[in-house]
């Protein structure tokens, strides 16, 4: 997933300010709904996006939200590059943009080791991220990190429910469907298979593009176990079922708004409104969005502005 890809594309920095200039700014998907308040009247500016389902949808849900209550913003969902988004935010060029607690900790404020907690990550970026000026809103509850997967099925079989039951098993049925990055990682399959106490042959080890992890883990042949990323919406579509991290091995990546802390000041209705949006998207939530989109084929636009009409948000 392109998020944790974000160091990649670190050698684009300086083209940055180009690609969020020839990308194409749009409207939001438009509320098509009543005015629901004024408390970020005179709020103008584009919401940005890094180039997945997550991102765009959250971008149209963020601005048809403001938009609602006052703002006049756009979205620009055509910048290529974690590292490039963020670059658009700090030269103003973006008023905001989701961005996601790991990625900041780690690529952005060059920091090794995560910090164990959802809570007490979000604590530690935030503190960081203040002194480049950058604020962080209250975060979603939804986490889009690292988990393995098996199909709903096997699991029942093997009654397996977390990262731990699957030390437990014979062998020969701990077998794993993994991206070749991932098998590298001190955050990944090397560092997995130490926290957990798993040791497997290599012969119990499917190195698969991560697009092909999620069926071939359907499947079933490959591998009992597949590398996912939490929010992804194929793994409700496939009838997936995730293996608790019982001992908080994998980084939090939780989402929340980032923005300038200036446009904050500005505009502290900002956070207000977002208030009424952030504590809705749990992990749950943004599977099935996610769905829509990767696995429905629906635009992001579309699938943001129905759901805030379905929730009364616009």
């Amino acid at each position: 997933m392109k998020l944790r890809k974000a160091t990649t594309a670190l050698f684009a920095i300086a083209a940055a300010s180009a690609l969020v200039l020839t990308g194409c700014s749009s409207s939001s998907g438009g509320s098509g709904g009543a005015s629901k308040g004024d408390e970020v009247k005179g709020l103008t500016g584009v919401v940005g996006a890094k180039d997945f389902s997550e991102q765009y949808i959250l971008a149209y849900l963020t601005s048809d939200l403001l938009n609602a209550h006052g703002a006049k913003t756009t979205t620009n969902t055509k910048v290529v590059g974690s590292a490039n988004v963020r670059q658009a935010l700090e030269s103003d060029q973006f008023m905001g943009y989701w961005e996601y607690t790991g990625t900041s900790w780690i690529t952005y404020n060059k920091n090794t080791t995560p910090v164990k907690g959802a809570e007490a990550q979000f604590k530690a970026t935030k503190e960081a991220d203040a002194k480049n000026g950058i604020a962080w809103l209250d975060p979603a509850p939804l986490n889009n990190t690292y988990a393995f997967a098996i199909r709903t099925s096997e699991a029942k079989k093997l009654g397996v429910k977390s990262l731990s039951d699957i030390a437990k098993l014979p062998v020969k049925d701990q077998t794993f469907c993994i991206e070749s990055e991932f098998s590298t990682r001190d955050d990944g399959w090397p560092g997995l298979k130490k926290a957990y106490g798993i040791t497997v042959p290599d012969s119990n080890v499917a190195l698969l593009d991560t697009g092909v992890i999620y069926t071939a883990t359907q499947k079933g042949t490959d591998c009992n176990f597949g590398e996912v990323f939490t929010t992804d919406g194929r793994i409700k579509a496939l009838d997936l079922t995730v293996m608790k991290d019982d001992q908080d091995f994998f980084p939090v990546y939780q989402g929340a708004l980032t923005l300038k802390q200036s446009t904050l000041d500005k505009y502290p209705g900002i956070a207000k409104v977002m208030a009424l949006l952030s504590p809705k998207l749990t992990t749950e939530v943004m599977q099935s969005l996610n769905a829509e989109a990767d696995v429905d084929g629906r635009e992001p636009a579309k699938i943001a502005s129905d759901w805030l009409k379905k929730e009364g948000l616009i």
